[in-house]
């Protein structure tokens, strides 16, 4: 391909040669029709960076759906629904009386413990002293620090029951796992609640950023890859990706490709690619579909032909008058890639 084309635009040549009579019939005394009037583009080939407009729904960075670890009323509802929340701030609070007492009973059993624990732990002392003095046997001593061992381990347990007893206590408030925002309540005061009940209580979703998963097709990755290395983006090439919105604008952030699932749909031949996007503003919310604008490849001495130029002969090939290097039209054939705005991408022709 030369790296220099004159392209005619063919809608106005067309005009004309539609109704030649009617142009001829213009003229007075029945001259000649002067030549039609015609546009000439001279085109300049240049690497053009292809992009791929794949569909797609935007997701939350992380979402947690908040669920009671403890059964009980619910007596406190503590964050207003839509509001921002940090990890660790109190969202529910439930009923804390029963977990209160079992706390006591633990702390109580604990004290027990320790205090078996000293008395054991004094009788072996004074079985010690009494068998250096050959008073007492070695089976006495024996059983002696036995049974201090076992009041040590049972400190140990109740020790551990204590802690258990204050982890179901700390349970009754419910606190955000992550950042984000919370949505919509689904439980009020004096709502019986379950420990790993199946209806949430509230979701948070961070929102910023925001994921975006889109979807191609295995057959459009594998013509990419066979194209080889001459179609990749070359090194240091401009990876960012754009969105469109579904009212045709344009997002003002720029996102990155950050993952591609690595297996293909069975049912719709798919392959997932997750993308990241800041939104500081709020402005993507989950769910909302969008375009992603993804370059994937690379073309080098192409030309961007404007579409008002190009047609389509009797078989549906698109063709293009161009002016040749003897300055004569002729018509052509080109090899169209993909559209860029009000454009073709043509790789030959």
């Amino acid at each position: 391909m030369t790296t220099l084309k004159r392209f005619l635009v063919l809608s106005g040549l067309c005009a004309v040669l539609a109704q030649p009579g009617a142009a001829l019939a213009q003229q007075p005394g029945g001259g000649e029709a002067p030549p039609p009037k015609v546009t000439v583009v001279t085109l300049q080939a240049r690497d053009v960076t292809l992009t791929a407009s794949l569909p797609g729904r935007v997701v939350a960075s992380a979402e947690a759906e908040l669920r009671p670890q403890v059964a009980g009323l619910i007596t406190e509802r503590l964050f207003e629904e839509g509001s921002p929340v940090r990890a660790g701030d109190p969202l529910y609070r439930i009923d804390p009386r029963s977990y209160e007492a079992a706390l006591a009973q633990a702390e109580a059993s604990l004290s027990q413990a320790q205090a078996q624990a000293s008395a054991a732990a004094r009788d072996a002392e004074r079985v010690g002293a009494l068998r250096d003095r050959r008073v007492a046997s070695e089976q006495s001593q024996d059983s002696a620090i036995a049974a201090r061992d076992a009041a040590e381990a049972q400190v140990k347990a109740a020790e551990a029951q204590v802690q258990a007893a204050r982890i179901e206590l700390d349970r009754t408030t419910i606190t955000a796992p992550i950042d984000g925002v919370i949505g919509l309540a689904q439980a009020s005061p004096g709502a019986l609640v379950t420990a790993g009940q199946a209806s949430p209580l509230a979701v948070i979703r961070r929102i910023d950023p925001v994921r975006v998963d889109v979807t191609q097709s295995a057959a459009e990755i594998l013509r990419w890859q066979r194209q080889g290395a001459d179609a990749a983006l070359p090194a240091g090439a401009d990876r960012t990706v754009a969105l469109r919105l579904a009212d045709g604008s344009s997002y003002e952030y720029t996102g990155s490709l950050t993952a591609a699932e690595p297996r293909v749909d069975e049912t719709t031949g798919v392959v997932t690619l997750r993308l990241e996007f800041a939104n500081p503003d709020g402005f993507l919310l989950p769910g909302m579909y969008v375009l992603a604008e993804i370059p994937q490849g690379q073309i080098k001495d192409a030309i961007l032909a404007p579409q008002e130029g190009v047609t389509r002969d009797r078989r549906g090939r698109p063709v293009a008058m161009v002016v040749n290097a003897d300055n004569v039209v002729e018509q052509r054939q080109l090899d169209i890639v993909q559209d860029r705005g009000n454009n073709w991408v043509v790789r030959d022709g």
